[in-house]
């Protein structure tokens, strides 16, 4: 992969730029070489649980305060689009999955309804207050002819303690009492990456897509053309890679290993004189 060809880099969140609330290494340094180089980025996360405000909110708190909003794409947002572009404002829909997905939802026109009312679409994303009660009553109305969609299909999650159960686990719930399968939007699916393509105005064959995970981040960015990098920093690990049938152009150990490949030894090491001097 050859750095100076790229017109774009787009940047996965959890495992990539922090694990829970800590910022993984590299973290103010990706920003600071974007910067530098001007080059247009996207973030782009599976997790659908935070809007783009708090996702704003958490960078700034992270140290990164100046990312526009409209730098931010999440599934929520991803999939609250693609909706949009099917069914009229004013559809109803039951959602399992917090503020995110809820407020992009609400944003785009569409009527979200609580438990226990009828809902035209059933809508699934990572919703850390399931319950039993919740589930049902997406499953009765998937039953009764309600269209299925979820926000992505990520099995687990990272936290900054571990690995959690993610949406997927929460879909996989839903498919198996209901028996039908859902509409996926997020990553690896063709629908996130065109979003993605799209607020870029970037030619996928110069956009380096830089995620943690091989089957979302690797391999629907390749499967739509772009370059991409793994970082080891989130769920994947190097065992895990020296036997997968997915690869990425390039892997490396974090977003600062990443950075110093590109940037070079001599911008890296000023980086750390100048934090130290602060």
């Amino acid at each position: 992969m050859k750095f100076h060809e790229l017109r774009g880099v787009i940047l996965d969140m959890d495992g990539v730029l922090w694990r829970g609330d800590v910022a993984l290494p590299g973290f103010a340094d990706i920003f600071a070489w974007l910067a530098e180089k001007q080059m247009p980025y996207l973030l782009a996360t599976n997790n659908s649980g935070k809007t783009a405000v708090q996702y704003q909110e958490k960078l700034a708190a992270l140290g990164v305060p100046d990312v526009p909003a409209d730098r931010i794409l999440s599934s929520a947002i991803a999939t609250a689009q693609w909706l949009g572009k099917r069914y009229p404002a004013g559809t109803t829909v039951y959602v399992i999955g917090m503020t995110g997905i809820r407020e992009a939802l609400d944003d785009s026109g569409f009527d979200v309804v609580g438990e226990g009312q009828p809902a035209e679409l059933v809508v699934v994303g990572i919703d850390r207050d399931l319950t039993y009660a919740k589930a049902r009553h997406a499953v009765r109305l998937i039953h009764g002819g309600a269209a299925f969609f979820g926000t992505n299909a990520d099995k687990t999650f990272p936290d900054a303690d571990g690995i959690g159960p993610g949406a997927g686990s929460i879909l996989a719930l839903i498919e198996t009492a209901a028996g039908v399968a859902p509409t996926v939007i997020g990553k690896p699916h063709r629908a996130m990456f065109d979003a993605a393509i799209d607020a870029l105005n970037a030619d996928p064959a110069h956009v380096l897509m830089v995620g943690d995970r091989l089957d979302t981040d690797i391999a629907g960015a390749q499967a739509v053309g772009m370059k991409t990098a793994l970082v080891l920093s989130g769920v994947t690990t190097p065992d895990t890679l020296a036997s997968a049938d997915v690869w990425p152009d390039v892997a490396y150990e974090d977003l600062a290993a990443l950075v110093r490949a590109w940037a070079g030894d001599a911008w890296m090491t000023e980086r750390i004189r100048a934090r130290r001097r602060a």
